[in-house]
């Protein structure tokens, strides 16, 4: 997608992995989830380059009080959204990386993380489904939501209002 469009990309979680100097299993691990979502926090602000960006979240970080809003201040969000078989799939080899699903029952886990926060995923910004869709289709798909809701969102900044 960022290359579609001549940006940057970054995502938050290697970028606090790089600042931390260890993984994110490790930050949960030796710090609590508290810690992890603070650092999450310093990268929204002031954690990455301001223009021409295109950044890439993890799942908890726009269900953080106030983050969502905070992102909409920022630039275009997207979410890219998939069903929780989908998630399941995706996430099966990968639950020793991933420190909330890294418990004995990592399909329950799942199910009950995504029952938690899908409302406010299907909230932020523009939805774009994931599932059995090849990735240049999807990237199409951003570019397209991306080239129409940033005309406006440098309207309302013009406005004074973001």
């Amino acid at each position: 997608m960022a290359h579609r469009i001549g940006f940057k990309c970054a995502d938050s979680d290697h970028e606090i992995e790089r600042r931390a100097g260890r993984p994110i299993a490790e930050i949960f691990a030796k710090d609590g989830e508290a810690a992890f979502r603070e650092l999450e926090r310093w990268f929204v602000e002031e954690g990455h380059s301001h223009e021409r960006l295109v950044v890439a979240c993890g799942g908890g970080l726009v269900v953080q009080p106030g983050m969502l809003g905070r992102l909409a201040t920022k630039g275009v969000v997207v979410c890219l959204h998939a069903s929780i078989e989908t998630i399941l799939a995706r996430t099966a080899r990968h639950s020793k990386t991933r420190p909330l699903l890294d418990v004995e029952d990592p399909d329950a886990r799942a199910r009950a993380l995504y029952a938690e926060r899908e409302a406010i995923y299907k909230s932020a910004g523009t939805v774009i489904l994931t599932d059995s869709r090849p990735l240049n289709e999807i990237a199409a798909h951003v570019a397209r939501v991306w080239r129409r809701e940033s005309a406006e969102f440098v309207r309302r900044l013009g406005a004074g209002g973001a």
